[in-house]
Parts: C-alpha cells; structure tokens; sequence
C-alpha cells in the first residue's frame, strides 16, 4: 500500500475489496451454523483509517493493511499501465524465444489468434510470467526449497473457486468474519469474503483422482461447511499446491531477469506473495531506470538478487511455518457433539487456534525486510533488528525510511523524490549541497527536503539519511563525507564498497 501510496493508487485499491465497515475478524468454526472454536478480532478499514495518526508524528501506519483480492487490485494496476506512454501491452501474444548477445536481448513473440511473430530488442528482459516462467524455464534456473506439505489441511493439492452466496450470510450462527475456517471431520474448508456482497473465495483440498470437482460438487462441499442449503453459484475454479516455499537458484543470467513468482512461489498463508512481488519490482525497477539512463554504475544490477533473494527465503520460510500450523490443528471425531468429550476437543482446538493471530498482520514481515550486506548500503554498525512480528523502526542503513507525518496530513513517503532523497533533519548546510552539487555532475536524481519535526530527528538518529527511490535507507550521518562523490558512487553500485 505504501508503494501504492507513491504512485497515487492507494485510494483506488482501497475502494475495492472489503467495504470500510466490514468485518475483518477471523473465526474458526465447526460449521458456520454450528460452533465457534475461536475468533481473532481485528479492526474494519474505516477504524484502521480512523487509527492512522493517531500514534502522533512518528505513527509506522500511515497505510494499514487492506484486504482486496488480487484480482481487484490487478484491474486497478492495468488500467493505470495503461496511461503510462512508455508502456506497450501486448495481451494474446506470447514469448517464445529470447536470446542474450551480451549487448542486448533478441526477443521473438507470437500472437496466439494467428501464429504471427514479430521480434523485438531490448536492453533487458524481465521475466514476471509466474509460476511455470517460459524464462525461468529457458534460463535453466531451478527453485529451490519445500515443494509442497504433507497433512490434512493446506497441503498438497488444492482447489480455489470462486463462487456467490448472497444468502449465505443469513445462515450464520455467530458474528461475520472476513475469513472463515470449518473443522471437522466431515469437511475442512477455508472461506474469504471478497467484496461483502455475496462473492468470496472457497479453498478445498483437491479430491481423488486429482481433478478438479465439478461445480456441483463444490457447491455440497459448501453446504456442508455452512450446516445447511445455501444458493451457491460457482463463477471459477482452478488447483494450486499449497504448502510451497521455493525459490529460483538465482535471479537470472546476464541481460535477464526474474521477478515475482517467476523468482518465488509461496503458499498464501500470510498473504506475503504478492507483497513480496511488488517489492522485487520496486527494488529493480529504479536499478534498470539507474542503468539505462547511464547513472547507475556496473554493478547495480548485481545487487537485485544480492538484496531480494534472502528476503524471499525469509518470506517463504513464514508462510511455510503459518501453513504448517494449519495443518496441525486437533480435529476430533467428537468436536461437533453436545457431549463432555465434544466440549473437551472443542477446548483443545480453541487452545492451539488462539495462537494464530500473527499470521493476519506479521507487520514484522511486511515493514521489516533488510538488505544489511548489500553493496549499496553503508552500514553504520547499528545492529538491526528483524522480528516476524514486530516492526521496530530504525533508520540503520538497509531497512525502510522510518515514517513521519509532516502536518497536515502529509507523509513522508509523499515528500520523497522519485529518485534519491536526503533528508535533513537540521537545516542543511554546505556539505548537504556539496552532496547535490556531485549528484547533479554525475547525472543522479536527488532531491532535498528538509524535516522540521522534532521526532523525526530522534527517530533517525542522524541529522542526514540518505533514502533510495525503493523507499530504504542507503546512508546516514551527521555530516556528508567531503567526498561525497564516493557516497554517491556507493549507493549507486559505481565501485566496490569502502568506508563511507
């Protein structure tokens, strides 16, 4: 969301997904008509909104967690590509050869209406074509890491559907929820509320002999976890395997990369997928730009995988462990009896179910990625912290820019540059623009702004912090080094490190 944020896209994901006073509480139930094992409350859009700012200046939320599926936030994304001038969308072609010379890449596409082939050149290919990545595939690079899980629950094959219930509501026993588990031993399902208006999304695990039921047989699975009859229309359905934590070996060869599921497959517990996809493509996004405009030095695109291969085995290893625990959930034969023994496994189940309530936040997870041992950060010898859990904001070299309000309404993030930004957290004097001087000679988007809050100077630490266009900490110090053009050169993957 804050990516989003920079882009002028937070408002309109927002506007998708769960309504602002939706329920987004988790509940774990025999059948939805039947017991409630446990719940795990959380606050509706409308009161995280309320929330943001409310911790006063130094407030880490200024864009809480929203709960839109992707194919909302997809649609949103499309669109505005499509009013960038210097992008070209080609849907219904295919890529079906690529060739690195050394100086360029040699791409052949086909358009699947008709055969017809056309060829391109570029100075980069970037491979984002999922899961079965044709790049990843030619490239020769394999994933690495957990294949699938072996239990009863979110592991191994599954089915998603998407389906509409506009009844199913009114044959609730308890509170909505935005997400609803069923355990039993009949059944065991997963249930997402997609938009608070009938549609949501069924996981199931994948029946004998491997195929994907038929629709009316999705539609029993959910009569089943319901209690009762309930409409139910069957808008999709398609299989995944859950349990998955792979990785690609490396992130490309020469001129090509890989970024999102191309470079990591999760499975969704957490929900870190897609985050981590949008974070690969921030981290190398303004790494290309670097290159292609002539400022980014030789070893810029090395640090890609340098930096975002470890954060995507620390986000796989989380998911991994959250769908783990799915599956490890005590469901016994006597749950659903009015009965000592009922009442018994029901206890059980509540007990090891009210553990769960990292998995729908793991702010520690979103806000805490760090590229500490990267080229391009000048570490300071403030030892970082990383807890799945817990975000703690620190401006050491390599973590995301501490946030600040600066009045009014306006964040940080909004004030920071498209390229570097320096903060100065005291009026900046002649060694801040001995900095502009050297980036402006040496062709690097930087721009200063200076921070009057007094929080933000405790927060940082330093009266200067460095931030780089993927919103993280390069440097930061009370003075800028006389030669500032070593900084520069640094951050930029000019040189290899020294003292800075």
């Amino acid at each position: 969301m804050e990516h989003y944020r920079r882009l002028g896209l937070a408002g309109r994901v927002r506007a998708v997904g769960l309504p602002p006073g939706h329920a987004t509480d988790v509940g774990y139930f025999t059948r939805l008509n039947g017991y409630e094992l446990a719940r795990i409350p959380m606050p509706s859009a409308r009161e995280k909104l309320a929330a943001v700012g409310c911790d006063g200046a130094a407030d880490q939320v200024p864009e809480p967690i929203h709960r839109a599926n992707q194919m909302y936030v997809e649609a949103i994304l499309l669109e505005h590509a499509r009013g960038v001038p210097a992008i070209e969308l080609r849907y219904g072609w295919r890529c079906v050869e690529f060739d690195d010379d050394g100086d360029a890449v040699r791409v052949v596409v086909e358009r699947d209406a008709d055969g017809r082939r056309e060829e391109l050149r570029g100075r980069y290919l970037v491979g984002c074509d999922g899961g079965q990545s044709f790049v990843r595939r030619r490239l020769g690079i394999r994933y690495e890491g957990e294949a699938s899980l072996d239990q009863p629950f979110f592991g191994g094959a599954m089915v998603s559907t998407h389906l509409r219930a506009t009844g199913l509501v009114g044959h609730l026993a308890h509170a909505p929820c935005w997400m609803y588990w069923t355990l039993n031993r009949d059944c065991r399902t997963q249930l997402i509320t997609l938009d608070g208006a009938g549609e949501y999304v069924l996981q199931t695990k994948l029946p004998p002999p491997g195929r994907v039921p038929r629709p009316e047989d999705t539609v029993a699975v959910v009569q089943r976890s319901v209690g009762v009859d309930v409409g139910v229309e069957v808008l999709g359905q398609g299989s995944w395997t859950a349990g998955q934590a792979l990785v690609a070996e490396t992130y490309g060869a020469g001129r090509v990369l890989l970024c999102g599921d191309a470079a990591h497959l999760f499975t969704p517990t957490g929900g870190f997928g897609m985050n981590t996809g949008i974070d690969d493509a921030a981290n190398l996004a303004w790494k290309l730009a670097a290159v292609v405009q002539g400022w980014g030095g030789e070893g810029l695109l090395d640090t890609y995988e340098i930096e975002r291969r470890p954060i995507a085995l620390r986000n796989t290893s989380a998911a991994h462990r959250f769908a783990r625990s799915v599956g490890d959930v005590p469901v016994a034969a006597a749950m659903e009896e009015d009965s000592e023994a009922g009442a018994a496994a029901r206890r059980a189940a509540s007990a090891y179910l009210s553990t769960f309530g990292e998995e729908f936040a793991s702010i520690g997870v979103q806000l805490g990625a760090r590229y500490d041992g990267s080229p391009l950060i000048a570490a300071d010898g403030t030892p970082p912290t990383d807890d799945p859990a817990v975000y703690t904001p620190s401006a050491c070299p390599g973590g995301r820019a501490p946030h600040v309000w600066l009045g009014s309404g306006r964040s940080l993030f909004d004030a920071l540059g498209p390229g570097f930004t320096l903060l100065c957290l005291r009026a900046p004097g002649d060694d801040a623009h001995r900095l502009r001087v050297a980036a402006r000679q040496r062709g690097v988007p930087l721009v200063l702004v200076g921070i009057a809050v007094p929080e933000a100077r405790e927060l940082y630490g330093r009266n200067y912090a460095l931030v780089r266009p993927d919103q993280h900490v390069a440097w930061r110090g009370d003075r800028v080094p006389n030669d500032a053009k070593s900084l520069l050169d640094r951050v930029t993957g000019a040189r290899e490190p020294s003292t800075v």
